[in-house]
């Protein structure tokens, strides 16, 4: 049994039971949500929207491997709505390297795997530079250590937030 754990989040449409229905599906097709976050609101990252974004974690208990558990998210971010190839259309008009979407849900850790290949990057390569991705996971995490800085969930946050009120 490994313990992953997932951000899910989303702007477009009723995010709130978009998130609810996805942890549902998540604790019926890859394993027993143990521990989830609030909600967090925030602006958009890496684009210009005028939504705002509802970002949840969830830690998760699971027996699939990581990149079973990446092509279940896929499947059930297609079954609550998403559409990648929208957004990749919403991108190439705009030039931007991010769009809005339905539902997001991306695997920040799967135990302490390191993982590089051409699916998936264990853990999220751009986790500490996102405070949407970090302030959730402080509040159920914040003593994880990344595998491969040494740094727990709530050093990065605080360094996140230091570095955003210098700007």
């Amino acid at each position: 049994m490994a313990r992953v754990t997932l951000l899910a989040g989303g702007n477009v449409g009723d995010v709130k039971q978009t998130l609810q229905a996805a942890q549902q599906l998540i604790n019926r097709k890859i394993g027993a949500v143990m521990r989830c976050s609030h909600r967090y609101q925030s602006r958009a990252w890496g684009f210009d929207s005028d939504e705002t974004f509802s970002n949840q974690a969830l830690e998760v208990d699971t027996d699939l491997t990581p990149h079973e558990v990446l092509d279940v998210l896929h499947e059930i971010e297609n079954e609550l709505g998403r559409d990648r190839r929208a957004e990749a259309l919403e991108k190439e008009q705009s030039g931007q390297r991010y769009a809005s979407r339905v539902i997001d849900v991306d695997i920040i850790f799967y135990d302490d795997v390191v993982c590089h290949d051409e699916q998936l990057t264990l853990p999220h390569p751009l986790m500490a530079e996102r405070g949407f991705v970090l302030q959730p996971l402080a509040e159920i995490m914040s003593a994880k250590r990344h595998p491969v800085s040494g740094k727990t969930v709530g050093e990065m946050f605080a360094e996140w937030k230091a570095k955003e009120n210098q700007m």
